[in-house]
């Protein structure tokens, strides 16, 4: 298994300093990092989105790094069908930056229930959607890996259910340990129930907010709120997972997505530390 750092676990970093791609490349090197997930929404301007990529490539290349996953922020739950149709292509676009990018593995999401939308409308769009992504995807050879979030994916019958009814060998699982505790799954559970379809690993911890706490934090579906720690101080039992994921062969990688309160130059670190003794 190999470790690699999500953008996303920088990104109040990432917005006061801001910090470019490179920027964010530069630190996972600085702390002996071999891999990195890129994010869509970390993309400079768009009208120099062809040089900022040679530029991501060619620092890759210098530190010896791998991108191991390419992460799309998508919503299929819309009852416009055009605009589930632009979703639809930005995903599809995932697709071609992430073998630009040199990684086979796209994360996506399902989408979430609004307004007056039912749970069976909302699954039907999912379905339909990602069937038409996943043609892209076989041809490319390129995971569509569906993260357990939100209301529509947020548990793991939900996700193998989708796995399932769409039918591709290249839809799978990005299983995110800590998601799960806001929709009151126990993570190591769910392990049992996705271990055949993951393909790639968000490393992630939370803990309940105390009473007292006035503090940044996810409320789960039944209102109780969470907070994300560094791995290990948190409700998750990562090293069940990680024994786990052993006993599966899996060879993929374990990205660190830290979503806490403490400084995350440092968090993530330490999350780095915590990772490579467990592995």
């Amino acid at each position: 298994m190999n470790i690699s750092v999500s953008m996303y676990s920088l990104a109040p970093t990432v917005k006061a300093e801001k910090w470019s791609v490179i920027d964010f490349i530069d630190y996972a090197h600085s702390i002996s990092l071999q891999g990195v997930e890129l994010l869509d929404i970390f993309w400079g301007n768009p009208d120099d989105q062809k040089e900022e990529m040679n530029l991501v490539k060619e620092t890759l290349k210098k530190y010896g790094m791998r991108v191991s996953a390419y992460d799309v922020s998508n919503n299929f739950v819309k009852a416009n069908e055009a605009e589930r149709a632009k979703d639809v292509a930005h995903v599809i676009e995932g697709i071609h930056i992430a073998k630009e990018l040199g990684t086979n593995v796209v994360r996506v999401f399902c989408g979430d229930l609004s307004g007056d939308l039912s749970y069976e409308d909302g699954h039907e769009w999912i379905i339909d959607s990602l069937k038409i992504c996943a043609e892209v995807a076989e041809k490319e050879a390129v995971y569509l890996a569906i993260e357990n979030h939100g209301l529509l994916a947020g548990k793991s019958g939900q996700v193998k259910d989708v796995i399932t009814q769409v039918g591709s060998p290249y839809v799978k699982s990005t299983f995110d340990t800590g998601n799960f505790l806001l929709v009151h799954e126990e993570p190591t559970a769910a392990f049992e129930h996705l271990k055949e379809e993951i393909v790639h690993v968000h490393f992630k911890d939370f803990r309940e907010k105390e009473p007292t706490e006035d503090v940044k934090s996810f409320k789960s579906i039944e209102g109780v709120a969470f907070v994300g720690v560094v791995p290990g101080d948190g409700a998750v039992d990562l090293a069940s997972i990680v024994k786990g994921l052993k006993d599966i062969d899996y060879n993929g990688w374990l990205s660190i997505e830290y979503e806490g309160l403490e400084e995350p130059e440092e968090a993530t670190f330490e999350a780095v530390k915590r990772l490579k003794q467990l592995i």
